[in-house]
């Protein structure tokens, strides 16, 4: 597919997703939230995608929604009927948030590297990824708070699972940046590297190593953590042996075997 807000570059099995809009800062405009949907369908689908990197070109990572865009959301609809008016202001909400959501739904792991500023959606999209990394320039904050607004797009239902509901009360109520160190510290991001450089070295072979791994467990692992979260110890251990009973006879299993047996790495199918 051509984009016209985002670069996807694959390499053996890897795709990297870079958001695209270095002079705006990665700002997400209207064209990107919809490719950034796009894409992590395509990626979910493809059969030979197995991990997916998403960084940002240039200085920084993402400022977030563009503010024309949310100018245009909220001041922009021509409805006179109050009711009506707010019925789509709700859509558009649910829209965007849908595209945070098509990152978690995404079957093969996200790992978000991020550099600079991660502003407002920026911080949406990289709790929707199933790790994050920072360099030590990055500066992370939930934004919305100076706007008047309440983060809507997923950053306050994720973000208390990743940092716990104090550090992220702190954040949203307050919008100070932490630093990429700083996320390392209170478990916002796996590793800080010094540099952007250096970070995009660090994700990409920690994506070599998980795409070397069975794709089918990889995919397997995914859905247990998703559906975890969610439900019951009890229930998701009941999901988790329905999906063994499914897929815990595949190729992937025999390979991992013969390869153990013959003292070799396993080389998996896409």
């Amino acid at each position: 597919m051509n984009y016209e807000t985002i670069k996807l570059t694959v390499d053996q099995g890897i795709v990297l997703v870079e958001l695209n809009r270095p002079q705006k800062m990665n700002a997400i405009n209207r064209p990107m939230w919809d490719e950034i949907r796009l894409a992590f369908q395509h990626i979910s689908e493809a059969r030979e995608a197995r991990v997916a990197v998403l960084s940002g070109t240039g200085p920084h990572f993402c400022a977030g929604i563009d503010i024309a865009m949310l100018s245009g959301t909220v001041g922009g609809h021509d409805e006179t009927c109050p009711g009506r008016l707010r019925e789509k202001l709700r859509r558009s909400v649910l829209e965007l948030q849908d595209v945070v959501n098509s990152i978690e739904r995404c079957t093969k792991p996200v790992l978000a590297a991020l550099h600079g500023v991660c502003y407002g959606a920026a911080i949406d999209i990289a709790t929707a990824c199933d790790m994050r990394y920072a360099s030590e320039d990055a500066r992370i904050s939930v934004k919305e708070i100076d706007l008047g607004l309440t983060a809507d797009v997923g950053v306050l239902q994720r973000l208390p699972r990743v940092i716990g509901e104090g550090m992220a009360r702190e954040l949203a109520y307050t919008a100070r940046e932490v630093p990429g160190r700083e996320a390392k510290e209170i478990g916002l991001v796996n590793r800080c590297f010094p540099s952007r450089e250096q970070l995009l070295e660090g994700v990409m072979e920690m994506a070599r190593t998980m795409a070397a791994k069975s794709p089918l467990a990889l995919r397997g692992c995914k859905e247990m953590f998703a559906y975890t979260r969610d439900h019951s110890v009890a229930d998701a251990l009941n999901y988790v042996a329905t999906w063994n009973a499914a897929m815990l006879i595949s190729d992937d299993l025999k390979e991992a075997m013969a390869a153990f047996k013959e003292k070799r790495s396993p080389v998996y199918r896409d």
